[in-house]
């Protein structure tokens, strides 16, 4: 306990520090539960506000209509040069969609619906006013991921809002549906207007044609390049009369080159260079094979010893030589052959470029006209081709808009919807409720945020710089009253305890008053009790009630209040003929006496003093009562004659401001400050005093045991000193007061 002591008298922040004290240093779910019943309260209004604005809301009926919306028909392509097909669905754009949202609701859609369903007359409003009411209640929307889309109409009425919903799916589908005829019929009539202008550029190219063939003598057939005829023989027979000149030309070359070869060379040379030229109606290279092959053979006899005049050699020779004379006569006759050739060839050669003369201004002629004609028949077979290809995709196209095909279908039919879509009653009262809770929560913590009154310990200690000397909880009875066993005691054990070191280190200091900064803060209780525990501690406690405006302290053990404080101090009465002994054991009490109209007169006055001085001779701890410093200065009186002043705080009270007055008030007139004690303390809610009142779990135990506590030796020596005046004292005032305790 020391320790404690010691831990509550440590120095605390200066007031400079008070600037940082604010909401965010606060423990959140300390405050939510220090307010739990604001926070309650307001959900529990809100969240019957929005039950009672949902109750009092029309009910609206939403019905639906659900529809699939396909894409237009692809555009007629004139040429068939791509898919006609009917693209549907997949193909649809989100901006496609979105234009057609507009469609549906656009006002000449509606005033369809309007004359259809004859809303101006049910609705009694003129047209347009019912258009803007039936956009109003309209909204079009597309399922995810699909190509639905919904036509939903929300109204009073559910039979109202089944048929417009029902009506506006069908207005926008016939409107599709006349759109795309009109769309259609635009393309075929405009492709009607292309074919005719076609006709009549393939009807010219044909005529063109026709008197050109007749011009010409040249014929043509459709399909066909008949008509190349024309100049295209005669270009053959020039371009095959070109190729046998180059032949002529060619074949000169070649007999010219030969002739030159058997001319330029000697006889024995020319044999070798006939026998390589390469003529088939030549009898040189047979020859001369002859006359290589008798060489040899000559050569061979030679070797094999044979003379000049062996007959076989003689043979030889001769046969060699009538060879060798064949050969030369040979090569002659060839010579005389490739001359004649050459004359020839030198004939045809001139014959042919005659012809080929002749033959060009003919293909020249021939070849122009041939080609005008072969232009224009290319360009009449185009433009018939283009023509034959626009006639089939018209044809193909009358016979698709012929069949039968969806622009809208239908995937849900509107319904009468079974109960209402607005207002929606689980939704709102969530919202309310999540909407109270917030504001609850908001509210707590600002009523936590502008609360500046005592809230903690620290706060004490912050604004006072004073140590808590206890914690009192909540709901505290007067204990002499119970049982002395109650955990209740037990706060006040902890509060004589802090007391006692403070005595321990100042032994005279046993005169204490108790203060309070305004009334209502249990200060009374606090002293009744604290004196109850010094006095089960074997103290001799002295209560005097110096509170002459209101006494309170004398109802508490029920007996008159007709003699007291007042009258000791206004009279020659003794102290014995005052001082009353209650029913518990060690503890005595001074009433007030009779109200004062000068109390703080006959406070502050030399009885008073000699009073006080008294007391402390006969009584171990002297408390005194006092009235509520900040209203009146009795108490600041009180406090500059007693040795110490105990400060009853009630949490969550008063402002800091006022019990930092509190303290001035006291500083002020010399009062010494013992110390505060933070009085009906909710503990279930703050969870920081549940440790300084944990007594309450470990006293349960032992809750059954009886028995007061033993009286403290300590003082049993000055109670016998005390008792002998205090019983005659007693006895004197039972007899002249029929009200007293005895």
């Amino acid at each position: 306990m020391e320790a404690f002591f010691i831990f509550m008298n440590t120095q605390t922040p200066n007031l400079d520090d008070a600037s940082e004290a604010n909401l965010h240093s606060i423990d959140y779910w300390q405050v939510i539960r220090g307010r739990y019943g604001v926070i309650l309260l307001t959900t529990f209004l809100i969240f019957a506000t929005a039950g009672i604005i949902t109750y009092i809301m029309p009910k609206k009926y939403k019905s639906t209509s659900v529809i699939a919306i396909h894409a237009p028909q692809t555009i007629i392509d004139p040429f068939n040069t791509k898919n006609l097909s009917n693209t549907t669905g997949a193909m649809v754009s989100r901006n496609y969609l979105q234009t057609q949202f507009e469609i549906i609701t656009s006002d000449i859609s509606l005033e369809k619906v309007a004359t259809t369903l004859d809303l101006t007359s049910l609705w009694n409003m003129p047209l347009q006013d019912t258009v803007e009411t039936i956009k109003a209640i309209t909204k079009t929307e597309s399922t995810l991921n699909t190509d639905l889309v919904e036509i939903s109409v929300t109204h009073r009425d559910k039979e109202e809002a089944t048929l417009i919903a029902q009506c506006v799916a069908e207005t926008y589908k016939q409107h599709r549906e006349e759109k795309e005829q009109e769309r259609i019929s635009n393309q075929l009539a405009a492709l009607d207007e292309i074919l005719q202008v076609q006709e009549d550029v393939v009807h010219e190219k044909r005529i063109y044609l026709q008197n050109l063939s007749e011009t010409t003598g040249i014929d043509y057939i459709y399909g066909e390049r008949q008509n190349e005829s024309g100049g295209r023989l005669e270009q053959v027979i020039y371009q095959d009369a070109a190729k046998k000149l180059e032949d002529f030309k060619k074949e000169k070359r070649t007999l010219e080159t030969q002739i030159n070869t058997l001319t330029s060379h000697t006889d024995d040379e020319l044999i070798a260079v006939a026998s390589g030229l390469q003529i088939v109606e030549s009898r040189v290279p047979a020859l001369y094979q002859q006359l290589v092959e008798s060489d040899r053979a000559l050569v061979g006899f030679q070797t094999s010893g044979y003379g000049s005049k062996h007959p076989k050699m003689i043979a030889a020779k001769k046969t060699n030589a009538q060879l060798k004379e064949d050969v030369l006569k040979a090569v002659q006759e060839l010579r005389a052959t490739l001359r004649a050739r050459l004359e020839l060839v030198e004939a045809s050669l001139d014959e042919q470029v005659l012809v080929l003369s002749e033959k060009k201004d003919v293909v020249r002629e021939k070849t122009s006209v041939g080609y005008d004609v072969l232009e224009a028949q290319r360009a009449f077979e185009q433009e018939q081709a283009l023509l034959d290809n626009m006639k089939f995709s018209h044809a193909s196209k009358k016979i698709q808009i012929k069949m039968p095909k969806e622009t809208i279908t239908f995937h849900q039919n509107a319904k009468p919807p079974t109960k209402p879509s607005f207002p929606k009653v689980g939704l709102n009262l969530s919202l309310g409720a999540v909407l109270g809770l917030i504001i609850g929560l908001a509210l707590a913590f600002i009523l936590e945020f502008v609360d500046t009154s005592v809230k903690s310990l620290d706060d004490v200690e912050r604004y006072l710089q004073v140590p808590v000397l206890a914690v009192i909880p909540q709901d505290i009875s007067l204990l002499h009253q119970e049982n002395g066993i109650s955990p209740d005691a037990e706060a006040y054990r902890i509060l004589r305890t802090n007391i006692e070191f403070n005595k321990r280190r100042n032994p005279d200091d046993n005169c204490i008053t108790v203060v309070s900064g305004g009334a209502g803060e249990g200060k009374s209780t606090t002293l009744m009790n604290l004196a109850y525990v010094c006095a089960q501690g074997g103290y001799n406690t002295l209560i005097v009630d110096a509170d002459l405006r209101r006494p309170r302290l004398h109802t508490f053990f029920e007996i008159n209040n007709s003699v007291g404080l007042s009258n000791y101090l206004t009279t020659d009465l003794r102290l014995e003929d005052v001082v009353l002994q209650t029913p518990v054991e060690n503890l005595y009490f001074l009433p007030s006496g009779v109200t004062h109209i000068d109390a703080a007169g006959i406070l502050n006055s030399n009885r008073m003093s000699e009073l006080i001085s008294d007391v402390k001779q006969k009584f171990d701890l002297i408390l005194i009562d006092s009235p509520p410093i900040l209203g009146v200065s009795d108490a600041s009186v009180i406090s500059s004659e007693a040795d110490q002043t105990m400060i009853v705080v009630q949490h969550r009270k008063l402002p800091r401001a006022l019990l930092m007055r509190v303290k001035q008030a006291v500083e002020n007139v010399g009062g010494n400050i013992l110390g505060v004690v933070l009085n009906n303390v909710d503990v279930k809610s703050d969870n920081q005093y549940q440790y300084y009142t944990s007594y309450y779990t470990y006293y349960s135990s032992t809750q059954e045991a009886s028995g007061p506590a033993p009286a403290d030796t300590r003082a049993v020596k000055k109670q016998n000193q005390v008792n002998a005046p205090l019983q005659q004292s007693t006895t004197s005032v039972n007899n002249s007061n029929e009200d007293s305790l005895y």
